[in-house]
């Protein structure tokens, strides 16, 4: 079910008010200057193929989206979304700490239980989750820093998550900025995309773990074959990595918010540098990789990432649309498409189901959106 049309307005208000100074995606956190090596709006070159990078405002024919129905609604600031083996999901409630099983026909919740250690605040809380070998990871803000756990889970009715084991302990925590997601990979290693905290710095000094992708063993080891021996830095130069997922040949991408100028989506390359903050968008140099597709902070400001039908589909806060980025083996085959414009405010993530469709998680009880009745939602969606 779309949006009231007052909802909709009410939010085209707000998105023009966090325009005007606020964090891509309207996370908190003022977007300041511009560092050197940002290209200007006006005459940066675009590679999604329309002014200023911006990509098509209705949709091409090769692309389809449907919102097949709301599996569950009345969800308090939901953030990360795993599945379990049988098709139920976990959600986190960011800012609640709890984490809730959705039967994945039905919709009915099961409260799991608050986690331990977590302290919200700004963008920090319960984060992305991730499900393993009877295992829940998850990925949240404590004291002293940004840390990844895991938790025992039997899947059985009634069970309850066990006490938090440290996986990763050390990730800088900020206001602002600090990643969150995880995932596991198609190698079996855990990775995660953390934020530099709005210390700038941080995305290229390779010892720390702000504004990176890291890679590591279910563990929290770091990773056999990765670039820099003894770490589990994957790749480096990252602002605020809030999106990860695999296509169907195994390679990783990654959304990223920007600052004052380009989103960006990534293709990783392990020990590569993604250029921040020397670079926002394409830079055209040797020593950074430039994005596959970038965009307007005003029309992504991305989080979840999901790969699905030959796309990558990328779920939009400040934009508050739907990407699908067509791919072709590593390069874009066509432009990037925007789909559910306006109709269901912010988007959080977005994750595939296996079977081709979507999971879409909304995000307007956050702080920044404009909730109304049965906010926060997971939609099901049929793509092509």
């Amino acid at each position: 079910m779309s949006r009231p049309a007052v909802l909709r307005a009410l939010g085209a208000v707000t998105a023009l008010v966090f325009a005007a100074g606020c964090s891509s995606g309207g996370d908190a956190g003022a977007r300041g200057t511009s560092p050197p090596g940002s290209p200007p709006a006006s005459s940066a070159g675009s590679p999604t193929g329309s002014p200023a990078g911006s990509a098509p405002a209705s949709p091409a024919a090769e692309g389809r989206v449907t919102v097949a129905g709301t599996l569950t609604e009345g969800l308090r600031s939901p953030w990360g979304l795993a599945a379990l083996p049988g098709g139920d999901l976990l959600v986190s409630s960011r800012d609640e700490r709890t984490v809730t099983r959705v039967d994945g026909r039905s919709g009915a919740q099961s409260p799991l239980g608050e986690v331990p250690g977590v302290v919200p605040g700004g963008e920090g809380g319960l984060m992305g989750l991730a499900v393993r070998d009877g295992w829940v990871y998850a990925y949240l803000t404590a004291e002293s820093d940004n840390r990844i756990v895991r938790m025992r889970y039997g899947g059985g009715a009634g069970d309850r998550l066990g006490a938090p084991e440290p996986v990763l302990t050390g990730i800088p925590k900020g206001t602002v900025h600090n990643g969150g997601r995880i995932a596991f990979g198609p190698d079996g290693m855990l990775y995660a995309g953390t934020g530099e905290t709005g210390e700038t710095g941080l995305a290229q000094d390779r010892e720390s773990l702000g504004g990176k992708i890291l890679r590591m063993t279910p563990e929290g080891k770091p990773a056999p074959g990765n670039p820099f021996a003894g770490s589990v830095v994957y790749s480096y130069g990252h602002r605020n990595v809030q999106g990860i997922a695999w296509d169907d040949q195994g390679r990783l991408w990654a959304a990223e918010f920007g600052q004052n100028t380009w989103d960006e989506l990534n293709l990783v390359e392990p020990g590569k540098n993604y250029g921040w903050p020397e670079a926002e968008g394409q830079a055209g140099e040797a020593r950074f990789v430039d994005p596959v597709a970038q965009w307007p902070t005003s029309e992504a400001s991305p989080s979840g990432i999901a790969y699905a039908r030959g796309a990558v589909w990328m779920a939009g806060l400040r934009g508050e649309r739907l990407w699908r980025i067509p791919l072709s083996g590593a390069e874009r085959s066509g432009e990037p498409e925007a789909f559910l414009a306006g109709e269901h405010g912010r988007l959080r993530t977005v994750l595939a189901d296996g079977a081709g469709r979507l999971w879409l998680v909304t995000s307007e009880t956050d702080g920044r959106g404009t909730p109304g009745s049965g906010d926060d939602r997971i939609l099901r969606l049929d793509v092509r």
